[in-house]
């Protein structure tokens, strides 16, 4: 399971894992500019979605709080901020995945383009399912960054757990290859689970029967959120208002599901004729609107992300990869790959504009 050591200061990243820390400070009252001393970011870096970020100017951050901050579970608390549209787009491409199952293998695989702090690695024996975590600043267990680290990745791990499986999620047993710090009381209260310390590993032990069940269903605040984030990547996805902009929104607070205009129709309140009427007074039609945010959820994960047209495909609830990329080439007359390619080479240069695709 060992993994090369992460390149620390290419800024690759962006921000929340800062932002969590600066945010659980500032409820100690120690201001931002305290939190980012020699980082080189300034407090309104962290607010602008274009920041990028390296490892190194994360230890700097989690080194910081552990001196400035009073209380010994800082790392928990901030932890515990890091939902999961706090990731942009890939975590919205975690929460599309079409199983629980597949949201794992998604964050197993794409933890450091996440910026996690932590590498995380499955396994399942029978109906025991484990998170085995091993820390990405640190390699000493007697180190407070260690332990800063993992706890960081603990409470980030239950975060990401609640939002797949469903807020009823619960740890089984938590290892520990640190000793017990002084709060160690609090570890039960946090993970309501057994905690075991100075352990061989640091692992997150839980019923396998979660990764068998359905995907959860987003709360009220999840799909707002989902809905927010998404709009700040797609440009002008609102410009038409009215009705198109009530689907729209509906479309993009539910990951991964496009449904037929009878189910839309239903979740707006509307006979599927009253919907389409109200499209037609706006010269618009249900595919055409579903088809232009695939095309700008298509545009963003291959310009943000290092996903793969299968998982693109899978993610915007196309059959397989080949009927995406058919679908993609009639959208912008390039294939994924050579649309990704031209992002990088000029990024920005390529753009949905208002086109619609036929």
């Amino acid at each position: 399971m060992f993994q090369p050591s992460p390149n620390l200061v290419q800024r690759t990243h962006v921000a929340p894992r800062i932002v969590a820390v600066v945010d659980a400070l500032a409820e100690e009252g120690i201001a931002s500019s305290r939190v980012l001393a020699g980082t080189e970011l300034a407090p309104s870096d962290l607010r602008s979605p274009d920041t990028r970020v390296s490892y190194r100017q994360v230890e700097i951050v989690f080194r910081n709080a552990l001196r400035l901050s009073k209380d010994p579970a800082i790392a928990l608390r901030a932890g515990q901020r890091m939902h999961v549209m706090t990731y942009g787009m890939s975590g919205y491409a975690l929460m599309s995945s079409s199983t629980p199952a597949e949201a794992i293998r998604f964050a197993t695989k794409y933890g450091r383009d996440l910026g996690m702090v932590a590498d995380i690695f499955f396994a399942r024996d029978g109906d025991v399912a484990t998170f085995v975590l091993g820390p990405l600043l640190s390699r000493n267990p007697a180190d407070d960054l260690y332990r800063f680290v993992l706890e960081f990745a603990f409470a980030t791990c239950q975060t990401l757990c609640k939002a797949v499986y469903g807020r009823a999620f619960e740890f089984s047993r938590l290892r520990a290859a640190y000793p017990p710090p002084p709060h160690a009381r609090l570890y039960k209260r946090i993970f309501a689970c057994p905690v075991l310390f100075e352990q061989t590993g640091s692992e997150l032990e839980f019923d396998a029967a979660w990764i068998d069940g359905p995907k959860a269903h987003p709360d009220a605040a999840a799909r707002a959120t989902a809905a927010g984030m998404c709009q700040q990547f797609l440009d002008d996805t609102n410009l038409d208002g009215g009705i198109a902009a009530d689907i729209r929104r509906a479309l993009l607070e539910q990951p991964g599901r496009f449904p037929a205009i009878e189910a839309m129709a239903g979740e707006l309140a509307l006979h599927p004729r009253a919907l389409r009427r109200k499209l037609e007074a706006q010269g618009l039609t249900y595919r055409d609107l579903v088809a232009d945010v695939r095309m700008r959820l298509a545009i963003v994960y291959l310009r943000d992300t290092q996903m793969t047209n299968d998982e693109i495909a899978a993610r915007l609830d196309y059959s397989d990869a080949a009927n995406f990329r058919h679908a993609f080439a009639r959208w912008t007359g390039k294939s994924p790959s050579a649309f990704r390619t031209a992002e990088r080479l000029a990024p920005g240069a390529l753009s949905a504009g208002g086109f619609v695709p036929k």
